[in-house]
């Protein structure tokens, strides 16, 4: 399965109060080396994030939306849904349609042998939006959350 990341959100350690850096379990990894996925679930759906920072500064992003690329019918199948917008437009959606569970929790997602990579985009012709983080209690102050302007899989415009 491929897909182009297209919404995210940070996170950032206990002054941050969206954040899951309380947690204990998911707590140290998001304080342990950038660049590893952490991977929990709220509300039934298992939500998948990166830690951004060095080791000792909890904080991670989480992948909000992506772009379906390639293994649409497998998404299909596993979302049980014909739009090909329904399948990964959401945080939820998106690791149904990839089969993301806690099985992930932990991996190096900069490795190109690992189940789950992230690779930097070759596309460069598009424009971020910002806005606050969705679905949150209590925000910070500055906008956390980006997306690619127009792109259709964007969770909420």
């Amino acid at each position: 399965l491929k897909g182009k990341i297209v919404e995210t959100e940070a996170y950032y350690g206990l002054s941050d109060p969206a954040s899951r850096a309380g947690d204990r379990k998911i707590g140290m990894i998001m304080n342990g080396q950038p660049g590893i996925a952490f991977i929990y679930m709220v509300h039934g759906n298992w939500l998948f994030n990166v830690t951004t920072m060095p080791v000792g500064k909890a904080s991670g992003i989480l992948i909000r939306a992506v772009e379906p690329l390639e293994g649409i019918e497998i998404m299909m199948k596993r979302r049980k849904k014909e739009r090909l917008t329904d399948l990964t437009s959401g945080p939820g959606k998106f690791t149904k349609a990839f089969g993301i569970d806690k099985r992930y929790n932990g991996l190096k997602i900069y490795d190109r042998h690992s189940p789950i990579y992230i690779t930097e985009a070759r596309e460069r012709n598009f424009e971020i939006v910002e806005s606050h983080r969705i679905g949150v209690k209590e925000d910070l102050p500055q906008p956390l959350r980006f997306y690619i302007k127009g792109n259709k899989f964007v969770s909420k415009k």
